[in-house]
């Protein structure tokens, strides 16, 4: 379900702080119907960060929201937002986010890699305050995963070639700072020869 948006709304999300007001304002009103589920809503954003949408994308139970990636992106691929920021509330009121949540960011930064939509951020919400992952430095944390690295989809295969390829280059270094050293090269003009460090030639 499309959420509607003044023009005061659609405007440019530069932190979390700055669609915070938009989202308690959002939750404050469903809230009166649902008040003890948990909703989950996805903020798509154009490639100046100003909002485009704001959709409903879960309605779950007291501690949990059903949340598919696919549904997640299709509203995001339909709007053309080149990015988006998921949001759910804890009917409890505990701002701490759960292995679950983090598990569901973690698919939602993986997918997003494949479609080309960049999760910024996860926030969980009440009706006075909320948490950011971003700031809470989670989403950079959860960008190093490779738990849904699938091995034969093209992003992931591309960074493995990369992988591959940069080791590659460094047994050619290697090979080459070695050669030198055999012929009596100093370890300073070596280190500018290949780039490696001092401490990686004296170990060759």
């Amino acid at each position: 379900m499309e959420i509607k948006l003044t023009a005061a709304d659609k405007k440019v999300i530069k932190t979390s702080e700055s669609l915070y007001p938009i989202m308690q304002k959002i939750f404050l009103r469903e809230q009166e119907i649902d008040r003890n589920r948990e909703h989950f809503w996805v903020v798509g954003l154009d490639t100046k960060m100003r909002l485009l949408f704001i959709e409903l994308v879960s309605l779950g139970t007291v501690n949990k929201s059903l949340v598919e990636p696919m549904e997640v992106f299709s509203f995001a691929l339909q709007k053309r937002a080149v990015g988006i920021i998921a949001v759910h509330n804890h009917p409890s009121g505990d701002l701490i986010p759960s292995k679950s949540d983090k598990d569901t960011t973690d698919r939602l930064i993986q997918s997003g890699r494949l479609v080309n939509c960049h999760l910024v951020d996860h926030l969980i919400i009440t009706e006075t305050t909320y948490v950011s992952f971003a700031d809470l430095g989670i989403m950079a944390e959860l960008g190093k995963s490779d738990k849904y690295f699938v091995s034969d989809e093209p992003y992931y295969h591309q960074k493995k070639m990369l992988r591959q390829q940069e080791e590659m280059i460094l047994i050619e270094k290697e090979k080459m700072a070695l050669e030198l050293k055999k012929a009596g090269v100093l370890d300073e003009i070596i280190t500018k020869a290949t780039g490696l460090s001092k401490a990686k030639i004296k170990k060759l």
